[in-house]
């Protein structure tokens, strides 16, 4: 059981859920339900009240967030966070720096084990460009692309580090028809190649449910449905809480 209060708002309240590994599962419900707050508190951005997240069996509540990335957990924002300065490939390098672990120090002295990391960190960024489709824009500055590329970008980047889990905030948010369904194929791909669990936050209702595993939904920061996508869809409580009684 989760729960996280800011002062006299309880944004979430005892919520429990899990996932499998080779899982998607979607987070959804009405704005205000508590979706990114579980999402900030899973990545070490926001602490909980009460309550125990854990990984692995581990109890990671309240480790930083690179701890947490260190952990096999990565994930991406609901508004795009690509360095503009830098080449697509420059940020998709920094994804997969991230689960190298080489230190500050060591890549100020140059250290043989920050040479073996950058050129690891390379051929990550070369692969997951090439899985994602995006090899032929790797020299563009990554802001100078299409916005729906954007988002793509962003997954590869978070999947160079090598995650078990990847938590998604709205990456179909902006994006058209055409663009969310190949965002969808490249998610069932990248489950099926790699193993990586998803858990996804999205208001793109057939996106998630031509897409997820299970459904898990909020209200209010309570937990009012977890299960079959098509069962979910029919529970009286989440038909109430999208609709109104």
């Amino acid at each position: 059981m989760l729960s996280v209060r800011f002062g006299g708002l309880l944004a979430v309240d005892n919520v429990s859920f899990s996932i499998g590994g080779n899982e998607i599962v979607g987070l959804i419900g009405p704005n205000g339900a508590g979706k990114t707050t579980i999402f900030n508190t899973l990545c070490g951005m926001i602490r909980p009240t009460s309550g125990h997240a854990r990984f692995d069996g581990r109890d990671m509540s309240g480790l930083p967030p690179e701890r947490v990335a260190g952990l096999g957990i990565a994930r991406t924002f609901q508004n795009v966070r690509l360095f503009g300065e830098l080449s697509l490939r420059e940020n998709v390098i920094v994804g997969a720096y991230r689960a190298g672990g080489c230190g500050i120090l060591g890549a100020m002295l140059r250290l043989p084990r920050h040479g073996r990391l950058e050129r690891l960190a390379r051929e990550r960024a070369d692969e997951w460009l090439e899985r994602t489709g995006l090899a032929a824009y790797a020299e563009h500055s990554a802001t100078s692309l299409p916005f729906g590329l954007q988002r793509v970008a962003e997954v590869a980047r978070a999947m160079a580090s090598q995650p078990r889990l990847l938590l998604l905030d709205e990456p179909a948010a902006g994006l058209n028809e055409p663009e969310k369904h190949r965002l969808g194929e490249l998610l069932k791909a990248i489950v099926r190649e790699t193993q990586c669990a998803l858990l996804l936050v999205e208001h793109n209702m057939p996106l998630v449910m031509g897409l997820v595993d299970r459904a898990v939904v909020l209200d209010f920061g309570r937990k009012i449905a977890d299960g079959l996508p098509q069962d979910v869809a029919r529970h009286p409580a989440v038909v109430e809480a999208y609709l109104g009684a």
